[in-house]
């Protein structure tokens, strides 16, 4: 099982701001928080996806520190965002289930395939 790792992507001089800006990796997904509020995201292997600031300068530099590259040119607004954050498919995050976890899921859905087996098997 592979936990997520939460770690600062700020450049604060002291430590006590950190806590502001968090980077949690999740399985092949990367959040970026300003505050308590996702600002940007990437899967492995395609680009951030990151939003336009509707909150004020220090999650304007929040963003900076994320989109050093593009600078604002491909933010988009934040009702689209959230369409795309909600879009990720389970399988983006990676398995997170510890194995007993995954074996009592799939117990229903085996017992379900045999049931119908055997009832095919009547008709």
């Amino acid at each position: 099982m592979n936990l997520p790792t939460i770690r600062t992507y700020g450049r604060y001089a002291s430590a006590n701001y950190g806590a502001h800006c968090l980077r949690v990796d999740l399985g092949n997904v990367t959040v970026w928080y300003s505050y308590r509020t996702p600002i940007a995201f990437r899967v492995r292997g395609a680009d951030t996806v990151i939003r336009e600031n509707d909150w004020g300068p220090t999650t304007e530099k929040h963003m900076r520190w994320i989109d050093t590259d593009r600078f604002m040119a491909s933010r988009i607004p934040g009702e689209e965002f959230e369409r795309r954050f909600e879009a990720l498919e389970l399988n983006d995050f990676g398995n997170f289930l510890p194995q007993e976890k995954q074996e009592k899921q799939s117990r229903p859905a085996r017992r379900l395939k045999r049931e119908v087996t055997l009832e095919e098997q009547l008709v």
